[in-house]
């Protein structure tokens, strides 16, 4: 099955060549690149939070392997969707999914279910691709997206996604893709956005899941990002960085209605 781009022209260039000079101009020069066991990176339109994805993707020493855990902003699909065979296509070319990885993660997790209506118009997995394809030219990747927020079942996951790591001993990057709160005032999307990225930098599931329903942060990634900290806890992460943070009223000037972005590291 290949998926087309769904959102090319949109949230990023369709044109390859603008596309790709997109992307340089989004990623700094580092010298210094660190080895992770996660990231988490924003999926808004490229002119408002590619720097802040493109600042994280220069600071990491990139695997040939993916697992991409989003949200699913439409309301069809599966709790927990994925797509096993295949490439999902974008202005640069067919990124393929592997297949093998895809069938130990359902072997680990029944609950997880092929769907190609959750996939199939959701952005928030797409818009990264064509990072990857700039950065890692061959590797291949796991679409999976989230319709759901049960605490017990996110944390279920992140453990079935650890047994998994553990036991192939592979460098596979959890990839989560995550904007923050969403059109509120920037002042109040900062502050609700630094209580949400202070749990994920605490590597504590239970206080972002928490924090973003007590305090009604509109995170729309929260609950792959829960899924995420409940699998490098496994996985005996150490630490967590924010490597960078932004609103959309820093591109847009409209700071009553901002969106938040942040760009986070766990190792």
């Amino acid at each position: 099955m290949i998926r087309p781009a769904a959102v090319a022209g949109q949230f990023y260039p369709a044109d390859p060549s603008r596309l790709r000079s997109a992307i340089v101009n989004l990623i700094p020069r580092m010298l210094e690149k660190s080895r992770a066991l996660a990231l988490m990176v924003p999926h808004a339109g490229y002119i408002y939070s590619g720097r802040v994805a493109g600042s994280v993707y220069a600071s990491l020493q990139l695997p040939a392997k993916f697992l991409l855990l989003g949200p699913r902003h439409f309301p069809h699909g599966e709790r927990f969707a994925i797509l096993s065979e295949g490439a999902w296509e974008t202005p640069l070319g067919r990124a393929p999914i592997d297949t093998a990885l895809a069938s130990e993660i359902k072997d680990a997790f029944p609950s997880l279910r092929e769907d190609t209506v959750a996939h199939a118009r959701e952005h928030s997995l797409e818009v990264q691709l064509p990072f990857l394809q700039c950065l890692v030219p061959n590797f291949t990747f796991v679409p999976i997206v989230f319709g759901a927020d049960r605490f017990d079942a996110l944390e279920s996951f992140g453990r079935a996604l650890a047994q998994v790591l553990s036991k192939l001993g592979e460098e596979i990057m959890l990839l989560v893709s995550s904007d923050m709160n969403h059109y509120e005032s920037d002042a109040i999307t900062r502050i609700k956005d630094r209580k949400a990225i202070d749990a994920i930098l605490a590597l504590d599931a239970r206080r972002l899941y928490n924090t973003v329903r007590l305090e009604n942060i509109s995170m729309c990634g929260y609950a792959p990002a829960v899924a995420m900290l409940a699998a490098v806890r496994e996985l005996r992460a150490k630490d967590a960085k924010l490597i960078s943070y932004a609103t959309s009223a820093d591109v847009s000037g409209d700071f009553d209605r901002a969106v938040g972005y942040a760009g986070i590291i766990v190792q």
